[in-house]
């Protein structure tokens, strides 16, 4: 269950070790052990934290502490300790602890009970504050409390990392409760207005370049030649988005290219040998590649606060740009034909793909009416237009595999973001070009046609 980050120790127990391994890993098995005995115990023991009776256990007695704990210098050391035990725990008393602090940590029935009776009979300020105060979740305070410790908000990712890498049917309520306040936790401190937007260079600190490097989820980087081709070249830009606690580690960044037209291949944006463009004579922005950085962010929706501000800084510093799309992968099509194609020719013509394609993106719908493929889902659901579908634009393996080399443009266009999000949320229509219209319309007569083939055949 545990993830092994980029930046985190993870503990091995059940690794063999010579005598001096041993020692450290006696260590790491009893931290508590040691703070006890340490500066840090008579506090401990101020709150009832002793000898604990299981492995387990530790972590909530260290819990029951920092929610007991009323003063406010206390609370960092005690997260510190906190986060110090649980990344020296195996997999088996990490998951344990996320199953159980849920449970361990209900509302207040009696509390809840009262301070309705009190709103109910004054209806005032002081009444209305109460309630709020009793029905605020134990769980919500230990989070942020937690987050008090060094590298607090990182480590509370790297927590909630765990949680996601167990398999969605094996998730405990208990898992799914406490995911849920993290989720409304992060989704409170990583609000959009809070974060921090700023370009990427190739004078940028080396540690950030690496992570972007490493971070790269839709057209792999390969090595640092390659990083610099797309970071230093005056038509070249990458955005991302800090947090004030993480400032050398983004939590998502784009891509952007600075082009003459409108580009139908991945190879035309980052082939080694292409000629940069003088940023006087580009007309287009295309991003071409957004990445998530922390896995333990999954459902925050910051990514459309991406975009219209990279869209609103290019605007300001290069304002003769008049076209802001994307070339895009589209990663659920091969598993979406592989199904439709039961029985079928297992590899259409360009077109036949292309019109496929268009019927994919436009008419299969998932969860409420929305469309099918996360990128589609993404860029129509922040208001653009599905402007243009390409065959052989991604031949590496990778958007062979999941998108049979088809990419699109979606397109920006800033006088129909509104009515195009509009038309999305409440009817379920995608905003559409003439040309992938036309290639709807290519579909269906292809289809209508293979139809009447058949009734032919059979007469």
């Amino acid at each position: 269950m545990a993830t092994t980050h980029p930046d985190r120790t993870s503990p091995s127990p059940q690794a063999p070790a010579a005598p001096a391994a041993n020692a450290a890993s006696a260590r790491l098995r009893k931290p508590l052990d040691l703070l006890l005995g340490a500066g840090l115990g008579k506090l401990l023991r101020s709150v009832g934290i002793g000898q604990p009776s299981a492995p387990g256990e530790n972590l909530l007695d260290l819990a029951d502490a920092l929610l007991s704990v009323r003063g406010r210098a206390s609370g960092p050391s005690l997260a510190a300790a906190f986060f110090r035990l649980y990344e020296s725990r195996n997999e088996a008393e990490r998951r344990r602890f996320l199953e159980t602090i849920h449970e361990r940590y209900p509302l207040d029935a009696h509390a809840i009970d009262k301070a309705i009776a009190q709103w109910q009979a004054r209806r005032d300020e002081a009444s209305g504050l109460a309630l709020h105060a009793a029905s605020k979740s134990p769980c919500r305070r230990l989070i942020n409390l937690l987050n008090t410790a060094p590298d607090g908000t990182q480590k509370l990712l790297w927590l909630r990392e765990d949680l996601l890498s167990v398999a969605r049917d094996d998730r405990s309520a208990g898992l799914l409760a406490f995911d849920r306040e993290l989720e409304g936790a992060f989704t409170a401190w990583f609000n959009a207005g809070f974060l921090e937007l700023r370009r990427i260079g190739w004078d940028s600190p080396a540690v950030l370049l690496e992570r972007i490097i490493r971070y790269e989820a839709v057209h792999a980087i390969r090595g640092w030649d390659d990083l610099q081709r797309r970071v230093e070249p005056v038509d070249r830009r990458c955005y991302a988005f800090f947090h004030p606690q993480m400032p050398l580690d983004p939590l998502i960044f784009v891509e952007v290219a600075l082009t003459r037209e409108v580009p139908g291949a991945i190879h035309d944006v980052i082939a080694e040998e292409r000629e940069s463009v003088p940023v006087g004579e580009a007309k287009c922005a295309i991003f071409y590649s957004i990445s998530n950085c922390q896995k333990g962010l999954k459902g925050i929706p910051f990514g459309n606060h991406l975009i219209k501000r990279v869209v609103g800084q290019l605007r300001e510093e290069l304002p003769h740009i008049e076209t802001f799309a994307t070339l895009s992968p589209v990663p659920g099509l091969a598993r979406w034909l592989d199904g439709e194609e039961a029985g079928k020719s297992p590899a259409p013509a360009d077109d036949i793909l292309r019109a496929e394609a268009a019927r994919y993106l436009v008419s299969a719908k998932g969860r409420g009416n929305q469309p099918r493929d996360p990128v589609a889902r993404f860029h129509l659901g922040n208001g653009a237009r599905l402007e243009a579908i390409h065959a052989n634009a991604d031949l590496s393996p990778n958007g062979v595999k999941q998108s049979r080399g088809i990419m699109v443009n979606y397109l920006y266009d800033l006088d129909y973001i509104e009515a195009n999000c509009f038309a999305l949320a409440e009817m379920g229509t995608v905003a559409t070009s003439k040309k992938v219209r036309a290639l709807l319309d290519e579909g269906s007569e292809e289809e209508s046609g293979g139809k009447r083939r058949k009734s032919a055949e059979a007469a």
